[in-house]
């Protein structure tokens, strides 16, 4: 157990950030999954955008990677603009 103040209380905004990082990656997963399923290219491509943000917001808070952000949305374009088609 920590004996400093300051370590306890690292300890304890880290357990609080560690929630609301783990909310929003994972509210950001379910919307990857809802876009993937989507038969509709007009809904798809209304909702990128959003989830373009959500992935750079998470990769600028370093949740996750700036490279996976990048892969993730280059993946999903390509998808979105599949279904188009």
């Amino acid at each position: 157990m920590a004996n400093h103040k300051s370590s306890l209380k690292r300890i304890r905004s880290n357990d609080a950030k560690r929630v609301v990082n783990r909310y929003q990656a994972k509210s950001t997963r379910t919307v990857l999954k809802k876009i993937r399923e989507e038969k509709d290219p007009k809904v798809a491509a209304a909702a990128l955008p959003k989830i373009i943000g959500m992935l750079d917001k998470l990769a600028k808070k370093k949740v996750i990677h700036k490279n996976k952000a990048s892969n993730i949305k280059s993946k999903l374009t390509k998808h979105v603009a599949k279904i188009g088609k």
